[in-house]
């Protein structure tokens, strides 16, 4: 059979693609972290022409196609990511437009999707350590299945009576619709990533496959039973598909795409990316589409007559040879015993896809794949050096550390900076990051100790020790801590230091992460359609615009130089002066402000927020929650602590409602943050034996207290403690009413009983210590 040949390059993402699909062969669908879905359409493959299907507000990783029916004659495109909301949509409706239907259930970042062989059902799977089923039509969350103990990253409705998981605890569960769990499988020795039916007929037997970490795919049979396995990737699977003609197709972290039949590998597809996030199969034809790093989804066909012109190959060929692989990737190597450029035509490889390094004359190591089908080496790139730390000082956003480590939160590109000082508690830099992110505080003891573990053996005043090597580090290549990723085959980092307490809060939390191209660009169609529909009062006018882009500027890739000269007041117009349902971009961009400068902090601000009527929009929570994001983002500056201390009364008039009642999760979230940040002001040195300090934290602690009594989401609880640990610090008095007043033990043991997580049960501790 001839090999898969490039077909179609669909440019248009501006991050990493992250989830295909491929529902015939005149339509393919990419999800990506730059918080859009596409829509990619050929009337005459390899031609497809691009549009933007959706546009979110975070990272989308997960895309699912819903075929037509008489009630949505087009399908519909179900995607779900970062903002925990599954969007149900017809895909030609505009991205502006609304919905058919929002799925809320997920707690944590939803990373995969399928839908029921009948249609009448979606099963999603999410960091929150559970996999939810949805019927169609209804829309209803019908079952959740539990029993997990990390993230599911992988969910396969294998018939319309059984539903595979795959999970960062190393096992597959097999469960009904209902939620029944009938069988647990086991055998993995890493996180499982990826699931696929394996067709009938496979020399096998087997009937469906599963791979993650261990480069490994495992061919498996319902009852449980491992019947094959198939080596060939040499690092992370992320992706399994399986092709009309019953082969099977997979992707991963090696930078290839394989395709296998029955227990061979017989084509390696290398890609000049990093990451090989997604592959699919479109079942009609039997072309394949995967999605990258490199921002391109790909579409590759067996057929002559769709494979694209020979220019465009070989555009594809010379990028994949042109490309740099960094050498984390392919292990320690020792040049000198590397072979020299003759070896590629005196020896042949022995399968395909193997790889080979090899010694050039001017020093550089390029790696090259071995081709079955054309009986030859094929260049695949450059190999590059490592980044060493060199004992200096690295600059991060206009200051020094002693180190500044990537950090992979969602296996992606590009990486998010931890900077750490030796002088530092690596608990503390760990609460800031996870923070300033606006990531779940469940990563904390993990991340303190991935920064311990790095910088073992350094001491303040000399040269920091080079991190572990990528053969050694169990928090994965270069450095990059990947969550739920830890393996038990690989050795644990020794010594991990205990547990260090997390009471008092000292330093104050931002929500900092955004995507200002995306604000900027939002903002900017909204105008427009105010402009066309006559509102010329709420509407920007040409100055307005250019000083809001100069603005934008200055918060990307780090806030530099913003000050009072800088037009602020059109922010301000934008959260007043717009239609409530336009505002969300122009608060996003507020909270950026209040954290980036101090001009922002001034009176006109909180005037501008309370005359918004952001804070009774109760069909907004979204934008309350912004809103409340901004508050939090004024501790980053001296004058905005001075601004939220001397009016005190007023912000706490705007959100004390939301203590009171059931909200959006992002909403208690960010209202336990505004919190702890309040609880480290009264408590610092400062402010500590002021008499409005005992006030302003008796007024705090029966807002918390009242959070605690009703929420239910980990990370607000968590936030929470924090906030309600720091305030016992003030001492006596304050001691008093929580146990007399509140009866926060009490409280303690009601959230001790609903939210069983170790940093939970940690800081209740501390606060009963506090309590004796």
């Amino acid at each position: 059979m001839s090999e898969f040949k490039l077909s179609a390059s669909l440019e248009g993402h501006e991050d990493d693609v992250r989830g295909v699909t491929f529902p015939n062969p005149s339509l393919v669908i990419s999800a990506s972290r730059d918080a859009t879905v596409r829509t990619w359409r050929g009337s005459a493959p390899p031609q497809y022409e691009g549009t933007i299907a959706s546009h979110g507000s975070a990272f989308i990783n997960a895309i699912a196609y819903l075929s037509p029916s008489k009630e949505s004659p087009e399908g519909l495109i179900i995607s779900g990511g970062k903002d925990t909301v599954i969007e149900v949509r017809e895909p030609r409706k505009a991205p502006d437009a609304n919905a058919e239907r929002l799925l809320l259930g997920h707690a944590h970042n939803v990373c995969s999707l399928d839908v029921s062989p009948n249609g009448q059902w979606i099963v999603s799977g999410s960091w929150d350590a559970s996999a939810r089923v949805w019927s169609v039509g209804k829309w209803n969350c019908e079952a959740e299945l539990v029993d997990h103990e990390a993230s599911v990253w992988s969910v396969l409705a294998y018939d319309n009576e059984t539903i595979i998981t795959a999970c960062a605890d190393k096992l597959i569960r097999i469960y009904t619709p209902t939620g029944k769990l009938l069988n647990t499988l086991r055998g993995n020795t890493d996180v499982v990533r990826a699931l696929c039916k394996v067709p009938k007929g496979h020399p096998s037997q087997a009937e469906f496959a599963s791979a993650g970490n261990d480069g490994i795919i495992r061919l498996w049979q319902l009852n449980g039973k491992q019947v094959g396995a198939l080596y060939g990737h040499e690092n992370f699977i992320y992706s399994l598909a399986y092709l009309p003609n019953g082969e099977l197709v997979s992707s991963g972290e090696d930078r290839t795409v394989r395709v296998w039949k029955d227990n061979q590998c017989i084509q390696t597809i290398t890609h000049p990316a990093i990451s090989v996030w997604t592959v699919a199969v479109c079942s009609e034809s039997g072309d394949i589409v995967s999605g990258a790093s490199d921002r391109i989804a790909r579409v590759f066909t067996r057929s002559a007559d769709r494979q694209a012109d020979a220019q465009a190959v070989q555009a594809f060929e010379e990028s994949v040879k042109g490309s740099s692989i960094p050498q984390q990737q392919m292990g320690d190597i020792n040049k000198e015993k590397l072979p020299g450029p003759e070896f590629l035509t005196q020896k042949s490889g022995t399968k395909e896809g193997q790889v080979q390094m090899i010694r050039e004359a001017n020093g550089s190591v390029t790696a090259h794949t071995w081709s079955t089908a054309a009986n030859q080496w094929v260049s695949v790139g450059t190999v590059v050096d490592a980044v060493g730390s060199s004992g200096k000082k690295v600059g991060y956003q206009g200051k020094d550390y002693d180190y500044v480590f990537d950090v992979d939160i969602e296996d992606g590109k590009p990486a998010l900076k931890l900077p750490y000082n030796l002088s530092q508690n690596p608990y503390e830099a760990a609460t800031k990051f996870l923070g300033d992110n606006e990531l779940p505080m469940t990563y904390l003891d993990q991340v303190a100790n991935f920064i311990t573990t790095n910088t073992q053996g350094a001491t303040l005043g000399q040269p920091s020790q080079p991190a572990p090597s990528a053969a050694a580090d169990p928090w994965g290549s270069e450095s990059r801590y990947r969550p739920g990723d830890i393996s038990q085959s690989q050795p644990a980092p020794q010594p991990f230091p205990p547990r260090q307490k997390v009471l008092p809060q000292k330093t104050y939390l931002s929500i900092k992460a955004a995507n200002i191209k995306t604000i900027q660009k939002k903002l900017e169609e909204l105008n427009e359609q105010l402009i066309s529909s006559g509102d010329k009062g709420a509407s920007l006018n040409p100055p307005q615009v250019s000083s809001l882009r100069a603005l934008t500027s200055k918060l990307e890739p780090a806030p530099t130089n913003i000050s009072a000269s800088d037009d602020l007041s059109t922010v301000l117009h934008i959260i007043t002066a717009w239609p409530p349902p336009s505002r969300l971009p122009g608060l996003d961009l507020l909270r950026l402000l209040t954290a980036a400068t101090p001009a922002i902090a001034t009176p006109d601000l909180l005037s501008a927020l309370s005359q918004s009527g952001v804070f009774a929009d109760a069909e907004r929570p979204n934008n309350q929650m912004l809103a409340i994001r901004a508050l939090a983002n004024l501790f980053e500056t001296s004058k905005g602590q001075q601004l939220a201390d001397d009016n005190f009364d007023a912000i706490h008039g705007l959100i004390k409602p939301f203590s009171q009642g059931p909200s959006n999760r992002n909403l208690i979230i960010a209202l336990a943050t505004l919190y702890i940040n309040f609880a480290v002001l009264i408590t610092g040195e400062s402010h500590r034996d002021l008499p409005s300090s005992t006030d302003h934290a008796l007024t705090i602690l029966d807002d918390l207290i009242k959070v605690l009594g009703q929420e239910k989401d980990s990370e607000a609880v968590y936030r929470a403690l924090v906030a309600l640990g720091t305030l016992l610090v003030l001492g006596e008095d304050v001691v008093s009413a929580a146990k007399e007043v509140f009866d926060v033990g009490s409280v303690l043991a009601k959230v001790e009983g609903g939210v069983k997580e170790p940093r939970i049960k940690g800081v209740v501790s501390e606060i009963r210590g506090f309590l004796k």
